[in-house]
Parts: structure tokens; C-alpha cells; sequence
């Protein structure tokens, strides 16, 4: 192996500022979406007994009703909590060490929102009642109707993972890759 000059460190360090800053994009989404979700489920707990009637506002678009989710999205799953718990920290995982090849703006957006919530919720399965690696997850917005009537209750973390994916599912069909650049298809 060659020593390296002056010139070529600094391009090497040039060329990880780009990175640097998409990881911290993507450090600091996911940060923001593990706060907001993990402060608003302790003012529900607190303030909104699961047996107190929803609370209507924007005129019935939205109700802050309390449930806990035993399940996935949906509440799939209900019998399968320790699975998903060992599903959810397998995503954190997996997501945490792709963040070391993330120049793309908007995949570091969209994993930032993926990895917040998954936290947010496994925060919830590993500390809430029945127990650890069991919790049950907080839910506490219901959309365009009370208590889950017209679409499944949901929390910030949730919103996070939902947009996080739409995000991602966006950006593959667009054929951005994680190091920002577009996919050339061969067929073209």
C-alpha cells in the first residue's frame, strides 16, 4: 500500500461532510420522532385515562381516545407481542448500520422517521405492562370518528413509521439509492 498525500486525505475528508451531515439529518429525525412520541404517550397516560370518553376535536376529524395495542399497525398480531418485540429491535438494528452509507437527503429522512418510531414503540413493549419484551403499546388518535370506528387508533410513532415508508417506497420507485444517486435502468 502507497502512502497517501496532503491532497488526497483532504478529498477523503471532503467527501465525508456530505455523509456526515445526512447521518446527523437522519440521527436528528429520528431523535424528534422518538421525543415527540414518547413525551405526548406520557401526557396521555397522564392526562386521558383509558376509560374517559374521547375527546372530539377539529370538529370530530380527530379523537385523542387512549387504547393499548398488544399488536402491530392495525392491532395485527395481538398474540404475538415478544415476536414483534424481537421483529421491532431486529428493524432498529438493521436500520442503524445501513446509516453509515446514507448520502440521500431523503433516505435519511425516511429512515430517521422508520427508526424514531420503531423505537417509540418499542420503548412501549419493553417498559408498559404486562411486562417486559410484552407491553402493550399506547395508541391514542382516532381519526374521523371515536374509538377506532372509521381507521385503527394510532400514536406519533406510528405516523412516523407510516410516513417513513411511504417515503422510502417513493424514493425506490424514483430509484434513488442511499448514496443519493439515481438507478439507471438498462433497459432504457
Amino acid at each position: 500500500m502507497q502512502p497517501r498525500d496532503g491532497a488526497e486525505l483532504e478529498d477523503d475528508a471532503a467527501a465525508d461532510v456530505p455523509k456526515r451531515r445526512r447521518v446527523l439529518l437522519f440521527a436528528s429525525v429520528a431523535l424528534v420522532v422518538l421525543t415527540l412520541d414518547v413525551v405526548s404517550k406520557v401526557l396521555v397516560v397522564a392526562k386521558l385515562p383509558s376509560t374517559h370518553t374521547p375527546v372530539r376535536i377539529l370538529g370530530g376529524a380527530v379523537y385523542l381516545d387512549q387504547t393499548r395495542n398488544s399488536g402491530a399497525a392495525f392491532s395485527l398480531g395481538t398474540g404475538f407481542t415478544a415476536i414483534l418485540t424481537v421483529v421491532a429491535i431486529a428493524v432498529v438494528v438493521i436500520i442503524v448500520r445501513s446509516a453509515s452509507r446514507l448520502r440521500s437527503t431523503g433516505w435519511a429522512v425516511a429512515l430517521g422517521l422508520v427508526l424514531g418510531g420503531a423505537i417509540g414503540n418499542l420503548v412501549d413493549r419493553l417498559a408498559r405492562d404486562p411486562g417486559i419484551g410484552r407491553g402493550h403499546v399506547v395508541d391514542w388518535v382516532s381519526v374521523f370518528g371515536p374509538n377506532g370506528e372509521r381507521w385503527p387508533i394510532f400514536n406519533i410513532a406510528d405516523s412516523g413509521i407510516v410516513c417513513g415508508a411511504i417515503l422510502a417506497a417513493l424514493l425506490a420507485v424514483l430509484g434513488v439509492e442511499f448514496d443519493g444517486r439515481r438507478r439507471v435502468d438498462s433497459d432504457a
